[in-house]
């Protein structure tokens, strides 16, 4: 039997971390592979997570109510499965050069150990090799960061259980110049003292083991300032009550403070003559209720358009990355959906311009009905390119929205409304009632200009004010 750790999965664009809310397994418990085993919540969506291994669940641990960092061990289970998977690695423990490295977190690590020419420590290295041992998810990302090599990896002796590196090996190692003999040989002769290490790691000095001590407590100096966090509630009088903002609505307002703070926001307003689409919907939306069970909105006209002029100007579907702009092949339009809670979820529509109106018409009350039912999956809410939000449903007309980071637009339609209008003929003006609506474009000034920003609401608002009325559905 192995020991594997769970770890907390990746559930969604730009989230790295989740709150455990609940255990539905618990130790000892027999797990099946793809079984669920706890529920998680982010600030976008709330879901179980399935086991990836067959087994025993070992260890917990992390508690409900925790917040866990994505890629952070939360449980552990014994299976039989990653025994096979450390044979091999074993058989040939004499070259462990020859076997390709895994990569980390996709970057290119191939690359084997080579002593360097002269190398005192060369022959010491290869005496400590452990060639499969498991790394941990963090352990894997400060690795690519600093551009530690898997082989490298492996001459690391470790300090944790079974002689894992554990985030303090690996940060000492950094620390140190990169040099591991020097600075965990002693933590490897503790961890695993029945192995026939060679004395060449015996006679490595004691002095060093005062090098792990020293680095331990800048670590745990660095929570300290997180002290404001347990900063007591304000005092209110008898006459207001105080509420405490729920988990999501936290993630909400530090998103959006978040927003405001990295991308300069800019708002253009135009004002669409939307009658022809109106009328449709009339005459349309008894019949295709009746035929489909489902109501027949605005909304999917509405990313019909966005999808088209987004189409039209590719530049506004883009996010930014420091200095480079990284243009999307994909249009993904997320649409805003409030939720009971008065909460806001944002899912996305993916490949919206493939999709005719009567796809879009089902996706949309498909994932409108699911984020009210707290049903969405974590790939529900990913890969979004630019947002649609429908302040008419609320009676506003007109409103400035917030961007989704890391996109870099986001469109505000208001609500529809009657007035009266000057109507050109070839007989002269006449004055009628019309059905009009504000379209709100806010856009990130740093890499969006006022001209492509004002053409592509101008654009939509086009597309609009054209709609077939022989358009079928």
């Amino acid at each position: 039997m192995a020991r594997v750790e769970m770890v907390m999965p990746k559930m969604g664009e730009s989230i790295m971390e989740g709150t455990v809310l609940k255990w539905l397994k618990q130790v000892g418990d027999a797990i099946e592979q793809d079984e669920s085993v706890l529920e998680v919540a982010t600030d976008k969506v709330d879901t179980e997570v399935p086991a990836i291994y067959a087994g025993v669940l070992q260890e917990i641990l992390v508690q409900e109510g925790q917040v866990v960092a994505v890629g952070a061990p939360i449980a552990v289970i014994e299976t039989d499965v990653a025994s096979a998977g450390s044979a091999a690695p074993t058989a040939a423990p004499a070259a462990p050069q020859e076997a390709p490295a895994p990569s980390l977190n996709g970057a290119d690590t191939n690359v084997p150990y080579l002593p360097e020419q002269n190398d005192p420590q060369a022959d010491q290295r290869l005496a400590v090799a452990q060639p499969g041992r498991f790394y941990s998810p963090l352990v894997l990302s400060i690795a690519r960061q600093e551009g530690i090599s898997m082989a490298d990896l492996e001459y690391l002796p470790g300090t944790g259980k079974e002689g894992r590196v554990t985030k303090q090996d690996i940060l000492a190692y950094v620390e140190n110049g990169k040099k591991p003999l020097t600075q965990a040989a002693p933590a490897t002769t503790a961890a695993s003292p029945a192995a026939s290490a060679p004395a060449a790691v015996q006679q490595a000095p004691a002095q060093p083991q005062a090098a792990p001590a020293a680095t331990t407590p800048a670590p745990a100096a660095q929570p300290q300032p997180a002290a404001p966090a347990s900063k007591p509630a304000p005092s209110v009088s008898g006459n207001n009550e105080l509420i405490e903002m729920d988990r999501m609505r936290k993630m909400i307002a530090q998103r959006m403070v978040d927003s405001k703070r990295i991308s300069p926001h800019v708002t253009s307003f135009v004002e669409a003559d939307v009658t022809e689409l109106v009328l449709w919907r009339n005459k349309h939306k008894d019949a295709y209720k009746k035929r489909e069970g489902e109501n027949l909105t605005f909304t999917p006209i509405f990313i019909q358009a966005v999808a088209r002029a987004i189409q039209d100007f590719p530049n506004i579907n883009v996010s930014v990355d420091g200095d480079y702009i990284i243009k999307k092949r994909d249009i993904n339009i997320g649409v805003a959906v409030a939720l009971p809670s008065g909460n806001l979820i944002v899912p996305v529509i993916h490949n919206a311009d493939q999709l005719n109106l009567n796809g879009l018409s089902k996706r949309v009350n498909d994932l409108a009905n699911r984020a009210r039912a707290n049903k969405l999956k974590p790939e529900d809410l990913e890969g979004g390119t630019y947002t649609l939000s429908n302040v008419g449903s609320f009676g506003n007309v007109m409103g400035t929205p917030i961007i989704m980071q890391p996109q870099v637009a986001i469109m505000a339609v208001g609500a529809i409304k009657k007035k009266p209008a000057v109507i050109e003929t070839p007989q002269g003006d006449l004055i009628g009632v019309r059905h009009f609506m504000f379209l709100s474009h806010s856009y990130d000034h740093r890499v969006v200009d006022g001209s492509l920003g004002g053409m592509f609401v101008r654009k939509v608002a086009d597309y609009l004010e054209q709609f077939d009325p022989n358009t079928a559905i």
